[in-house]
């Protein structure tokens, strides 16, 4: 059992992460939508600069394990951060709109399943492109 959590820590851990950076990016969403009265759209975008904002700071640290040499190197992973989570948040937007004024999807049930998607994309993302290991 242990040597399975091994192999798969990273998937574990960013499963883990990212429930938890989805459930900010629901809750965030939700309140602006139904407690402030904010248009969906608009209560997206902001979910989603606050998830990803915390979902740098796991993903690097806890996910990835990236460490920087210097203050470049952290703006850089940010940047690129940022860079595929704004890629992701096309998709994310267009599926939200697709569901919810083509399809007629509740805004609930369209969050959910944009939600599965980002999270996968976000994953080959941030493996692949931005916390990538260095050869040694």
């Amino acid at each position: 059992m242990k040597e399975l959590f091994h192999k798969y820590k990273e998937v574990i851990s960013y499963l883990v992460f990212g429930v938890a950076t989805t459930i900010v990016n629901i809750v965030i969403f939700f309140v602006c939508k139904d407690v402030l009265g904010i248009d969906y759209k608009i209560s997206n975008a902001i979910g989603w600069f606050l998830s990803v904002l915390f979902a740098f700071f796991t993903n690097k640290y806890f996910v990835f394990a990236s460490n920087h040499e210097d203050m470049g190197s952290f703006i850089r992973e940010m940047l690129l951060f940022y860079w595929y989570r704004v890629l992701s948040f096309v998709v994310d937007m267009a599926l939200m709109v697709l569901m919810i004024e083509v399809m007629h999807i509740s805004d609930f049930w369209a969050k959910m399943v944009t939600q599965v998607a980002v999270v996968v994309l976000n994953y080959f993302f941030s493996k692949f492109f931005i916390f990538k290991k260095k050869a040694s």
